[in-house]
């Protein structure tokens, strides 16, 4: 249930934005998603199809960017991209680590006619 207020909130800016532009119409919404964002495309696009209805966003086209995660030991100061499971430093084994990219949730851009 949480994609829900992702969701409306997502559309809340859209259309801020597309009627600052003087929009017709959204025609496609640009996300980007870290790897460790608990967020799921298809809910996404689920909640996004019922509540842009009778909006200018109705029909308006998602389009999903994922972003690999990548971390940082600070134990031996090397960065590196984690097997899945796994985030453990796979040259030292450490575990004292700093998350560099994969949390990210943002519109990027948007398209209106």
């Amino acid at each position: 249930m949480h994609e829900l207020s992702v969701t409306e909130n997502l559309l809340k800016i859209a259309l801020s934005h597309a009627k600052k532009a003087k929009a017709k119409r959204i025609t496609d919404l640009y996300l980007v998603i870290g790897q460790l964002s608990s967020l799921i495309d298809d809910s996404v696009q689920f909640y996004w199809d019922i509540i842009s209805r009778d909006t200018l966003a109705e029909g308006a086209r998602l389009h999903f960017k994922r972003i690999a995660t990548e971390l940082y030991c600070m134990d031996c100061q090397q960065p590196y991209l984690p097997e899945k499971g796994e985030l453990a430093c796979p040259i030292c084994e450490g575990i004292h680590i700093k998350i560099l990219t994969g949390e990210e949730f943002r519109l990027d851009a948007i398209e209106i006619e």
